[in-house]
């Protein structure tokens, strides 16, 4: 394992290291413990919790307004509802795991936020082999409205990605350290069907005709991975991808529209540490967007509802 030193910024300020140090000691280990265990079993659950820490952080702020669910009878519909979410999130139930023995050790005292915050890291470390520490103390939200929920899609463009993270306070360079999350992972066939029925002139010819024996025409239920060479490892190899052509969304494409983000997929690619200093940071301040503290929100006893 490498651990990535990272610097304190202003905006994780309000957050604090080791914030269940006196109140839950085992707090960060427990969570660690579940998720390894988890990915153990299946690596895949890795890239799910990251996808659920990017979809929680950018709706709403990183409150576990995504882990709650619809509540029957109710008029309002859950962020998991939306076609973003719906039917694709994977590794829920984890965070039902971890909350279970960390109300056993220590109830009413760590939130589902700073579990989904603990898990997204101990999920890098899985398949990454490189961590870091993260500042806790987040609240959980009451809140969770499908209506809410804008997400970067998998046919955005530069400007559409860039528009999204600067107005959660993310660079350009953490949107294309962030990116590098899609070297692990699954995808529907329906997602990658648009850049093949027709096939877009951008993807590398022999690499669109792979995707086409994944994901026919006629048969688009189906998944495939990501990453075509190391789909269960966080690597740089998806920069590589990148240059290459060979990944699957337009949005993975257009990191090579600007000079700018060009610059940053060939550094990444030819350097790993570069990537894993950012990539860490980026998730670090991806996790102290629009965070309750104090005594706003609440801790919830069960992730998947309020109080």
């Amino acid at each position: 394992m490498i651990l990535m030193a990272l610097e304190t910024t202003e905006a994780q300020a309000q957050l604090k290291m080791g914030f269940y140090r006196t109140t839950c000691p085992k707090a960060e280990w427990i969570v660690q413990d579940t998720v390894n265990k988890a990915v153990k079993a299946n690596p895949g659950i890795a890239a799910g919790i990251i996808r659920l820490y990017f979809h929680d952080c950018f709706v709403r702020g990183c409150d576990a307004s995504l882990l709650l669910k619809t509540v029957q009878g109710s008029e309002n519909e859950s962020e998991q509802d939306h076609p973003a979410n719906a039917g694709t999130l994977r590794g829920l139930e984890i965070f039902d795991q971890a909350k279970a023995r960390l109300e056993a050790a220590c109830p009413n005292t760590v939130s589902c936020a700073d579990i989904l915050a603990f898990a997204a890291r101990d999920s890098t470390n899985a398949v990454g082999g490189f961590s870091y520490a993260i500042p806790s103390g987040r609240r959980d939200g009451r809140i969770s409205n499908i209506g809410d929920v804008d997400l970067p899609g998998p046919d955005s463009d530069l400007r559409n990605m860039r528009s999204k993270f600067m107005a959660k306070g993310l660079s350009t360079r953490d949107l294309v350290a962030l990116s590098g999350a899609h070297s692990i992972g699954r995808s529907g066939c329906n997602l990658v069907a648009p850049r093949l029925y027709p096939t877009d002139p951008s993807l590398d010819p022999k690499y669109a005709a792979f995707l086409k024996t994944k994901c026919p025409k006629n048969r688009l239920s189906g998944t495939t991975n990501l990453d075509p060479v190391s789909a269960n490892r966080l690597d740089n190899q998806y920069y590589r991808n990148v240059k290459q052509h060979k990944v699957l969304f337009s949005s993975d494409e257009a990191l090579l529209d600007s000079s700018e983000t060009a610059r940053i997929v060939a550094t990444y690619t030819n350097n790993t540490n570069a990537w894993r200093m950012d990539f860490a940071a980026a998730m670090v301040r991806m996790g102290s967007v629009e965070v309750l503290t104090g005594t706003k929100g609440e801790i919830r006893k069960k992730c998947s509802v309020i109080n």
